[in-house]
């Protein structure tokens, strides 16, 4: 976790998983609450592989990632596609949920950011300030002249 933007995906992460226990935990009282879950059941797993996933990704393992992203898209993405099918359907009287589309957009977009975050972290070479000017820097290589010992001599 290097930088701000870093932090602020895992709290996002945690946050929208805080929100998705309270959907499930509304659904398994039985109250009526603006969101519905597609299957509690599958919910809860995908809470519980949610924390797997968060610890993953604060040590910056990028299978974390991979992980919350493509069980994020099979779940949410089909619920998605199955609350907004009968909006694009002819002749439907059908009124969707539009909350639980936004929640399952929400849940869809910050899987791809988190993926995307740590995909994009992977390639970067952390700074290191102390000794980044010695070993950058050509000024202080050795130039070894045709008369030099290269012997490595090692006292055992």
């Amino acid at each position: 976790m290097r930088t701000f933007a870093n932090w602020m995906v895992a709290f996002f992460m945690i946050m929208y998983w805080g929100f998705r226990v309270v959907v499930a935990y509304e659904a398994s009282v039985y109250a009526d609450f603006f969101i519905k879950p597609v299957n509690l059941t599958v919910e809860i797993i995908l809470l519980f592989v949610t924390v797997v996933c968060i610890v993953l990704v604060f040590k910056r393992k990028l299978i974390g990632a991979v992980i919350y992203f493509f069980s994020y898209l099979a779940y949410f993405g089909t619920d998605l596609i199955n609350i907004l099918k009968p909006v694009f359907e002819i002749g439907s009287t059908e009124i969707p949920n539009y909350m639980g589309a936004l929640s399952s957009f929400i849940g869809i977009v910050l899987a791809g950011a988190v993926l995307l975050d740590l995909s994009v972290d992977k390639g970067r070479k952390p700074k290191d300030k102390k000794t980044d000017w010695f070993y950058t820097n050509k000024e202080y290589d050795r130039e070894l002249d045709e008369r030099a010992d290269k012997n490595n001599y090692r006292i055992l």
